[in-house]
């Protein structure tokens, strides 16, 4: 089949890459968002997936909006069957829904009707869930409500950030995604209602949503920070700094750690720094202090000359 892709970031590369290598589907246009800008030089930077496309030679489309013109002159242009839409970061209209015979799919990082939106892998880190995984949808106007075509389930380890679990998930909901595709081309594949049960949403992320929250239970905090590493990145104030974090580690019985903690209260030793919480202490991995590069938390403490007596807030 002759196929759009609509996708933005890196782990929309995975999947671009699947259909570019088989042989039986063509790229034949490529819909990204907008080069931004970076750098103090300010100088533009294409999309991931605007990037692997151009290595292609494929052409490349970056509208503002999927309702500009331009997009439906190619569309109409590169006269393709299906759509396939992979983190794309944009809302595609019904008459753009319209225009393809086969239609749009879209992959998405969850098993549907769970944690339909933005920021699905988040949202199943934060919320504790033991499995998420990836699915294949029709697109339709409705926010991830389409009929499903195929997913995947994957665990979540206690140690994922939402970065290693995207590029895993990435991965194989690729192989997924054309294996979707193949079932379409061949007319064997029919998409199937969602359960109207088990219907949860996750919202865009905010850097408020990032704030760490001392007085909850040390659990909650680690899910809260591996959450939102590696963006919007996890982080606290100490006086008026903000600090970004790492991953912390829930610690039990550690000898290095004060019997009892005031939340958000420091302690800092020659090899570690714990951080009290509502339940127990966690140990800090990485620091980032403003301005600086992310560090050893050890190494941040000796440098700042904190002595123990600091509180985060």
């Amino acid at each position: 089949m002759r196929l759009v892709f609509a996708g933005t970031p890196e782990v929309a590369v995975p999947t671009l890459q699947e259909l570019l290598d088989s042989p039986d589907h063509e790229v034949v246009g490529v819909i990204t968002r907008p080069d931004t800008t970076a750098g103090r030089g300010r100088r533009m930077i294409r999309s991931e997936v605007g990037t692997l496309a151009d290595s292609h030679g494929i052409e490349v489309l970056t509208p503002r909006r999927m309702s500009d013109p331009e997009v439906s002159q190619a569309l109409v242009r590169w006269n393709a069957d299906l759509g396939v839409v992979v983190a794309y970061g944009g809302l595609i209209p019904q008459s753009v829904l319209d225009m393809l015979p086969r239609g749009w799919v879209n992959l998405h990082f969850s098993v549907l009707p769970a944690w339909r939106g933005a920021a699905p892998v988040q949202a199943a880190i934060a919320a504790g869930d033991e499995f998420t995984g990836a699915s294949v949808f029709a697109l339709e106007a409705g926010l991830d409500t389409g009929p499903v075509y195929g997913t995947l389930t994957e665990r979540i380890r206690d140690t994922d950030t939402a970065g290693d679990l995207l590029e895993r998930l990435s991965v194989s909901g690729s192989g997924l995604l054309r294996a979707v595709v193949d079932g379409i081309a061949a007319g064997e594949l029919a998409p199937v209602p969602q359960d109207a049960e088990g219907v949860s949403h996750a919202g865009k992320i905010t850097t408020d949503d990032a704030r760490v929250r001392w007085d909850l239970p040390s659990h909650i905090i680690g899910r809260t920070v591996r959450a939102h590493t590696p963006a919007p990145g996890a982080w606290t104030m100490l006086g008026d700094a903000r600090i970004k974090l790492g991953p912390v580690i829930p610690v039990d019985g550690d000898a290095d750690v004060p019997g009892a903690m005031e939340c958000g209260a420091l302690a800092v030793t020659k090899k570690a720094v714990f951080v009290g919480t509502a339940s127990g202490a966690v140990r800090l991995t990485t620091v980032q202090a403003p301005g600086k590069k992310s560090m050893n938390a050890a190494d941040w403490a000796r440098g700042s000359r904190l002595d123990g007596t600091e509180h985060f807030g």
